[in-house]
């Protein structure tokens, strides 16, 4: 699973463009993109996303201008072995295969980012198919590229481990919503470029619709505030859920949402105490505790 993102964002904007459409394919040992991931080069010479990190943009960039100029789609393969590999390969030790296509109806047809945006806002996950051969997606192929919906953090607690957890997530490219009922905790200025949500905490998860590119975090450590959210998020479809707190302080939640009717299988969602096993210590390590056990089951699940 790639984040291409701001590549969908561009390819909105350069809408109606002359524009090719770059994208891994393969890879093998320590490529520094994953497969799946775009770069979407405009006829002006701009361009957003990567292929490798800046390893071979250059040469990318130069192959696209011939796509855009009429030229076909074009299949291009870079590795360390390869007797260009100081200039345009991968010295990391790498290889992958980009293919370089037109954004045009004999490759990747326009209406196909359409479509991934139509999906993506209804929080559902799109494959395109694409022949490797002709650089036609759409009509079936042997590469098959996924786009899941955009990842999005549900926050519940405008705590202070809130605002730390917050900044990551935008640091890491993720929507953030900050739920708290209590308007003295949720401020702008506390929570500054986030989206905040006053709502009990049951009826604004709900209404989010969680999908499964959605993280539902608990941190208030008010039974009143986080289990309402909690069966809420049980009752979606959200990919990640984890609440805050000691051992012994999620065996007691555990026992309150089972007598609340949440059933065994779903209680097993809960990640508790959340976060990775860091030995975190102050608000900050806690939250990046748990953006990484985040991002860990958003690609464990791709």
């Amino acid at each position: 699973m790639a984040d291409n993102d701001s590549v969908l964002t561009a390819a909105r904007a350069w809408k109606g463009g002359r524009l090719a459409l770059a994208t891994v394919v393969s890879t093998w040992g320590s490529a520094p993109r994953p497969r799946g991931s775009h770069m979407l080069v405009h006829e002006d010479g701009r361009f957003e996303g990567s292929v490798s990190g800046g390893c071979v943009e250059s040469d990318i960039l130069a192959t696209a201008a011939e796509v855009i100029a009429g030229a076909p789609a074009v299949l291009k393969a870079y590795g360390v072995e390869d007797a260009s590999a100081w200039e345009v390969g991968l010295p990391c030790g790498g290889r992958i295969e980009v293919l370089v296509q037109s954004v045009s109806d004999a490759g990747f047809a326009p209406d196909l980012f359409d479509a991934i945006d139509a999906a993506r806002g209804r929080g559902e996950t799109l494959e395109v198919a694409t022949d490797l051969a002709t650089g036609l997606s759409g009509a079936g192929g042997e590469f098959v590229n996924r786009y899941d919906p955009p990842r999005r953090l549900l926050i519940v607690g405008a705590v202070q481990i809130a605002q730390a957890l917050a900044g990551l997530a935008r640091e890491l490219g993720i929507s953030t919503v900050v739920i708290d009922p209590r308007g003295r905790f949720l401020t702008p200025e506390r929570f500054p470029h986030v989206m905040l949500d006053d709502r009990w905490p049951d009826e604004a998860v709900t209404s989010l619709r969680p999908d499964p590119a959605t993280a539902v975090v608990t941190l208030s450590h008010d039974p009143k505030i986080d289990d309402p959210a909690l069966i809420a998020a049980l009752a979606s479809g959200a990919g990640y859920v984890a609440a805050l707190g000691s051992r012994r302080s999620h065996a007691a939640r555990l026992e309150r949402l089972a007598a609340a009717g949440v059933s065994a299988e779903d209680l097993v969602r809960i990640e508790g105490p959340a976060g990775l096993a860091l030995g975190a210590i102050g608000p900050a390590e806690i939250a990046l505790s748990i953006a990484a056990s985040m991002v860990k089951t958003f690609h464990d699940r791709g």
